[in-house]
């Protein structure tokens, strides 16, 4: 009984110790991921904790049911309207670019580190591939709003590349353990098994857990407890098939996050507690795994492997991945730079520990080495890579808080809580003031707390600053609201800036706006609309944020509509004595 009261003791205490470093995160400009890890080591044998703790076999299962979790959560959170701009290009990257990675960082390593070569592509597959809990984590804290082609990419590779980074560890190890064995048929049918079967039960599983969640009346509590043993079923059926499980259970948190139901917001908000637990978790216990003292031993060869990676390697397999796809300079400098490593390579590099093969040992220390480096270096500078290359879009008033009442089975209310700024153009008004410049019925304000007290709607009532307006109101109208609570001068500035000064009608003639401006369009351009104009000359789906440069004057896309469709341009003007402008 005490070793177990001792066991929950230390558990409690460190992932308590985690959760509180997390306030500090912010203020040092460190992922938090990174401070979970040191936790670990800390805690561990060369730390002030002395934990004696090398049980690979343990950490893999902890690891693997984490990761399970994260990925599960991250398809949740994933719109299903982020594949239309990114599948493509994502899907590339998770086989290609893992692939052109490994290649190119295990030539190196080879040589490098002059071991065999099959050594060499063994550690390079290990740290190829990017980590889904690292992206997901830090691109949704870094406070960057990234556009939406650049954002999914990111996500949509990190949480498919691990079949392709799981097939070449498996493979090359058994090149190692049974060279007999190995083969390229081999190769090909274990690739498309993994995939296949991955994709088809994640395929499945999620339409069967979205229709539960429709059709089930349960106590709050235990919606997100459904999800969560059925994605574990999702990873447990799958493996045991030799599916890629982690895959299959993102590809069904993909689909039940995108059919909502009246269950939804419960299941998101106890999935988000559940992620941040098992990322406390994992990375404590891979921080234990670990002794620091070991890892100086190969602190250059690290650190060569990891500006190697991630200065060579990795962009040269996103720029010719990406190639096809028009994707800007800047864009596919700034997805090169964000390769995040994290617990899978971590995760994958137990493997040859537990199988036998020999010098595992250096393969573990030098790819936790470079994850170290990838979330210290990369991770810590992701807002600024994004300001530096200009992808980053300008931030928008959004609504403090949002909710759904479901009055159906699929009938819900939208919910949105705004927070009035001093100077908006909320200041001073009645909340049904507000409400009447919109369609009859459509918007209506049913709340409105000061100092934490509810206030009557009374006819004299005016909105103070600080004051918290809630209004029932439908998605498309829950950003203008939000430009009403806000600061109005900053919000004008900023977006005159970044999508011109004017914004035109997508469906109007482009050779009228050129007449009007005085720039030059091609012949057959002239008699298009501008929105055909824009996506011809990008050659690809629009996202917000994305611009051509027309003799000086620039075009940005201000706004997508639902459907995928442009629904407002900006203009941008030229500057005195600039004749063009780049795109």
């Amino acid at each position: 009984m005490t070793t177990i009261s001792t066991l929950f003791l230390l558990a409690g205490l460190l992932l308590f110790i985690s959760v509180l470093a997390s306030t500090i995160s912010a203020r040092l400009g460190l992922p938090l991921l990174l401070l979970f890890l040191a936790v670990g080591m800390l805690a561990g044998e060369d730390g002030p904790g002395g934990i004696l703790f090398s049980d690979f076999f343990t950490a893999n299962l902890i690891a693997q049911l984490a990761l399970a979790v994260i990925l599960l959560d991250g398809g949740l959170r994933t719109d299903s309207r982020s594949f239309r701009v990114a599948l493509k290009p994502a899907a590339v990257l998770a086989t290609w670019g893992v692939i052109a990675t490994v290649a190119l960082l295990g030539v190196f390593a080879t040589w490098f580190l002059e071991v065999d070569w099959r050594l060499g592509l063994l550690l390079a597959a290990i740290v190829g591939s990017t980590d889904a809990a690292a992206v997901f984590a830090l691109l949704r804290n870094s406070g960057v709003r990234l556009s939406e082609r650049v954002k999914s990419t990111l996500e949509i590779e990190s949480g498919s590349n691990d079949p392709m980074a799981i097939l070449l560890v498996t493979v090359l190890v058994e090149i190692l353990l049974h060279p007999e064995r190995a083969g390229f048929v081999a190769f090909s049918v274990l690739l498309l098994k993994q995939a296949g079967i991955g994709l088809v039960f994640g395929f499945a599983g999620g339409k069967i857990l979205a229709w539960l969640l429709r059709r089930l009346n349960l106590a709050e509590g235990l919606y997100a407890l459904l999800i969560l043993s059925g994605g574990l079923l999702i990873v447990g059926a799958a493996n045991l098939l030799d599916g890629s499980g982690l895959l299959a259970v993102y590809i069904a948190g993909v689909i039940v996050g995108n059919r909502r139901s009246h269950a939804t917001e419960h299941v998101l908000r106890v999935m988000d507690g559940l992620a941040w637990l098992a990322q406390a978790g994992m990375f404590v216990v891979l921080g234990l795994l670990v002794t620091p003292s070991h890892l100086a031993e190969y602190t250059w060869e690290a650190l060569a492997m990891a500006l190697f990676l991630m200065l060579v390697a990795r962009p040269i397999a996103v720029a010719l991945g990406l190639l096809p796809f028009r994707y800007s300079r800047n864009e596919v400098a700034f997805v090169s730079w964000v390769g995040l490593r994290g617990a899978v390579p971590v995760v994958l590099a137990i493997f040859p520990v537990v199988m036998g093969v020999p010098d595992s040992k250096l393969l573990f220390d030098v790819a936790f080495s470079v994850v170290l480096l990838s979330l210290l270096v990369q991770g810590a500078t992701i807002p600024a890579a994004a300001r530096l290359l200009k992808v980053e879009l300008p931030p928008t008033d959004e609504p403090r808080d949002r909710r759904e009442f479901w009055v159906g089975e699929e009938a819900a209310l939208p919910m949105f809580e705004y927070r009035v700024t001093a100077g908006s153009l909320a200041e001073g008004r009645h909340p049904d003031d507000l409400a009447a410049e919109y369609a009859e019925g459509e918007v209506r304000c049913i709340a409105v707390v000061r100092l934490g007290r509810l206030l009557d709607m009374a006819p004299d009532l005016r909105l103070r600053p600080e004051d918290s307006a809630w209004f029932i109101a439908p998605e498309a109208a829950a950003e203008r609201l939000a430009r009403t609570f806000g600061s109005a001068a900053h919000d004008i500035g900023r977006n005159t800036s970044f999508f011109g000064e004017f914004a035109v009608a997508p469906d109007c003639l482009a050779g009228d706006l050129a007449a009007a401006y005085g720039f030059a369009l091609a012949p057959e351009e002239e008699g298009r609309r501008l929105d055909e104009v824009l996506i011809a000359r990008l050659g690809r789906p629009a996202v917000v944020g994305d611009r051509i440069g027309i003799g000086g004057f620039v075009l940005v896309v201000r706004a997508m509509g639902n459907a995928g469709q442009i629904a407002s341009v900006g203009l941008k003007c030229p500057l005195p004595g600039v004749s063009d402008v780049a795109e």
